[in-house]
C-alpha cells in the first residue's frame, strides 16, 4: 500500500474515533461486520440529527441475517412528533343549549315562505347594525317558519361564526348542505367554523369546495390562513404512516428472513452425517458441505489424504474412530489426486493434512500422523462452540 493510501486510512481511522456513529453508514456494513469478527465492540446508536425512520431503517438492514437482539425495538411504538401549527384563532368550542331547528317535514306554504323572507329581511338588517344575537333570533323565526331553505341555515351558520361559535355554526351549516349539497355559502361557514375549532384538513376540504363553487375574496383570505396547518399535518401523517409501513414491512422481512435461515439450517443439517467420515469428490461438494457446517455451528474437520501415502492409511482408522466418538464434529475427507483443485486452494504440500476451522475461516491445523495432537485439537475447538473444518483426503 503506498503512502497516500496509508495516510487516508489514518485519517478514516481517526474519524471513525472521534465519531463511531460513521460506522452505522449502510456503506460500510462489511467494514463493520469485519471489525465485529475480530472481536471488537461497536459503540451504541447515539441520534445526531438523523430522523428515527433512517435510524430504524439501518438498524435493520446492515446485515443480511436475522439479529434476535433487534427484535424487540420492532414492538416498540412509533411515538409521533408534535407539528407546530398557528392556533392563534382557535376558540375554545361553544356548547351553548342547541338553537331551534325547523321540522323539514311540515308543509311549507306560500304564506310561511312569505313571514320566512320577512323575518330574514330583519335579521339582515340586524347584522347591518352589529346586533347578532338579534340576527339570530329573526333567522330562527325564518327557519321554523321555512325549514327546507339552506340559504337561511346557511345565513344563520354564517352569524354563528361572527359571534364565534363554531359548534352551533357547524350543525347549521350540515343542515343546509344536507338540503342543498352546493351550497358555497354552508361550505364557507362550516369551513370557518372547523378552523376556528383548530380542525385544519376539514376546514381546507370545505373553503376549497366553496372556492370552486362561488369564489370571493373572503375565502382566499381564510384559505391562506388555513392551508398552511392543513399541509403541516398533511405531511405529518404521511410521515409517519410511511414509518409505520415500513416498520410493519420490517416485520415481514425479518419473519420471512427467520423462515429462510430455519429452512437453510435444516437442509444444512441434512448433508451433514452425524459420527461418520463424509468422503468429498469435489471443491465445489467440499464449499457446500462446509458452508453446511458453518451454518449449523458445528466445528467440521477435513482430513487431506492419498492412497500412496503410509501415514495415511494409519491415522485414517483413528479418523474414523474419532468420528464415532464426536457425533457433534463433522468429519470431512479429501483425496488429493482425485480432488486435486481443493488441495491446491488449501496450499496442502504434505499429506496427512488437517485443517481447522471456525466460521469459514482457518484457525488451526495439523501436518503428520500425530494421534494425540489430532485428539487433543478435537476437544480443544469442539469447547469453543465454534465450526471447525479438518480438511481430509479420501481414498
Amino acid at each position: 500500500m503506498d503512502a497516500k493510501k496509508i495516510e487516508e486510512l489514518k485519517q478514516f481511522v481517526a474519524s471513525c474515533k472521534q465519531n463511531p456513529s460513521i460506522l452505522r453508514n449502510p456503506s460500510l456494513v462489511f467494514f463493520k461486520n469485519f471489525l465485529k469478527s475480530l472481536g471488537a465492540q461497536i459503540p451504541p446508536y447515539t441520534n445526531s440529527g438523523k430522523n428515527d425512520g433512517d435510524h430504524l431503517h439501518e438498524e435493520y438492514f446492515d446485515s443480511e441475517k436475522p439479529d434476535a437482539s433487534r427484535d424487540h425495538k420492532l414492538d416498540e411504538d412509533i411515538i409521533e412528533s408534535d407539528v407546530e401549527l398557528d392556533n392563534s384563532d382557535v376558540v375554545e368550542p361553544d356548547n351553548d343549549p342547541l338553537e331551534k331547528m325547523g321540522d323539514p317535514s311540515v308543509e311549507v306554504t306560500e304564506e310561511n315562505q312569505e313571514a320566512a323572507q320577512a323575518s330574514k329581511a330583519k335579521a339582515m338588517e340586524a347584522i347591518s347594525e352589529g346586533n347578532l344575537d338579534g340576527a339570530i333570533n329573526h333567522l330562527t323565526e325564518a327557519i321554523v317558519l321555512n325549514p327546507k331553505s339552506a340559504i337561511l341555515y346557511a345565513n344563520r351558520a354564517s352569524v354563528f361564526v361572527n359571534l364565534k361559535k363554531p359548534n352551533a355554526a357547524i350543525r347549521d351549516a350540515d343542515a343546509a348542505l344536507l338540503i342543498y349539497p352546493d351550497s358555497a355559502k354552508g361550505y364557507k361557514a362550516r369551513g370557518a367554523a372547523r378552523a376556528m375549532l383548530g380542525l385544519w384538513e376539514e376546514a381546507a376540504r370545505d373553503l376549497h369546495v366553496a372556492s370552486k363553487l362561488d369564489f370571493d375574496e373572503e375565502i382566499g383570505v381564510m384559505l391562506k390562513k388555513v392551508e398552511p396547518n392543513s399541509k403541516k399535518i398533511e405531511e405529518h401523517r404521511r410521515k409517519y404512516e410511511r414509518l409505520r409501513k415500513e416498520k410493519e414491512w420490517r416485520k415481514i422481512e425479518l419473519e420471512r428472513k427467520r423462515r429462510q435461515a430455519q429452512a437453510e439450517d435444516a437442509e444444512a443439517a441434512s448433508v451433514l452425517k452425524d459420527g461418520q467420515v463424509i468422503g468429498i469428490h469435489s471443491a465445489s461438494e467440499l464449499k457446500i458441505k462446509l458452508n453446511a457446517a458453518s451454518r449449523t455451528s458445528r466445528l467440521a474437520i477435513v482430513y487431506y489424504t492419498a492412497t500412496w501415502c503410509g501415514p495415511c492409511r494409519i491415522i485414517s482408522p483413528v479418523y474414523a474412530s474419532l468420528a464415532e466418538k464426536h457425533p457433534k464434529v463433522v468429519f470431512f475427507k479429501v483425496n488429493i489426486d482425485e480432488v486435486r483443485d481443493a488441495a491446491a486452494e488449501a496450499n496442502v504440500s504434505s499429506v496427512p493434512c488437517f485443517f481447522f476451522m471456525k466460521n469459514g475461516e482457518e484457525v488451526d491445523k495439523i501436518v503428520g500422523a500425530d494421534k494425540n495432537s489430532l485428539e487433543k485439537k478435537i476437544a480443544q475447538h469442539s469447547n469453543w462452540k465454534a465450526k471447525v473444518v479438518i480438511c481430509c483426503a479420501v481414498h
